[in-house]
């Protein structure tokens, strides 16, 4: 498969709520794979779909050693809040402490449409739950307070990643994006 690029911070496609996946095809194969190995390359600890352009409900994980993925995620999140650094591949170099359930139960489906259950606690708590944020148009950065927001904002204004101008570049997708992506 293929190391796709990965949508930066200001891309439309971040900010849009992904369209559930109905079709469980060679071509959402493909977009796991794909989204597999763009993680793995980065490397990263999770990727959704949207951050390869693609406005699917889709994203994968790796954490302690394991990949997986989970397609159509819904979650039950634990009362108990975990608070540590959190960062992501579409804000790079971009890290600050972010609070988060503890444990989380995670339900969807396989690339294969068989039903899944994931249960993860802290960091792969932390990384299903933000790439579920994703997928609902949520970037870390939401979650933060008032104060460490405006410092996350200003140091994307002031990185080189950010685009001539403060304007983000906009990549296309090689995956069928269903008329949500770009």
């Amino acid at each position: 498969m293929a190391v796709q690029p990965i949508r930066l911070f200001g891309d439309p496609v971040l900010r849009q709520r992904a369209a559930e996946v109905t079709t469980f095809d060679r071509e959402l194969q493909r977009l796991v794979q794909d989204l597999t190995d763009t993680m793995l390359d980065a490397p990263g600890a999770g990727l959704a779909a949207p951050q390869i352009g693609v406005s699917a409900r889709v994203f994968t994980w790796y954490v302690d050693g394991e990949v997986g993925h989970l397609i159509n995620p819904t979650l039950e999140l634990s009362q108990e809040i975990q608070d540590g650094l959190e960062g992501c591949l579409s804000l790079p170099e971009l890290t600050y402490d972010c609070k988060r359930a503890m444990s989380v139960v995670a339900q969807g489906f396989n690339m294969h449409g068989e039903p899944v259950t994931i249960n993860g606690s802290e960091l792969l708590a932390r990384a299903i739950q933000h790439e579920t944020d994703h997928l609902d148009g949520i970037l870390f950065i939401d979650k933060l307070d008032s104060d460490a927001r405006k410092a996350a904002m200003r140091q994307i204004r002031e990185s080189d990643w950010f685009g001539d101008g403060g304007q983000p570049t906009i990549k296309v997708s090689p995956h069928r994006t269903n008329g949500f992506g770009f």
